[in-house]
């Protein structure tokens, strides 16, 4: 039986934010993603991110964006999720979407 649609989910993340909850992190984007119009995503200010948070973002957002939704961060990235893509290498490649998503610039 097919779960009702809503319009919008927000979801509020641990402050650990690695391989280690990569599955259950996966789980709740793919189920808000099937069945929500928009999902915002609220970071932890605390929050100790690696790179397969970022990657699971990126895959979370480019999901919904395939399905026609909105998938959005509810504040810029800092701390340590902003650490990781500069390290990464990610914001000297960023595009106007992907700087508007991860760190609510308007180019």
């Amino acid at each position: 039986m097919d779960t009702p649609k809503q319009y919008c989910e927000s979801i509020n993340l641990p402050d650990g934010l690695s391989i280690r909850t990569a599955s259950e992190l996966y789980s709740k984007f793919t189920d808000a993603i099937r069945a929500n119009d928009a999902i915002t995503v609220s970071i932890p200010e605390s929050a100790e991110a690696d790179l397969s948070f970022v990657q699971l973002i990126e895959s979370s957002r480019r999901q919904a964006k395939a399905e026609g939704k909105t998938f959005k961060l509810s504040t810029p990235a800092s701390g340590s999720v902003l650490k990781v893509l500069e390290r990464a290498g990610f914001i000297e490649s960023f595009d106007q979407e992907d700087s508007k998503f991860w760190l609510h610039k308007e180019v």
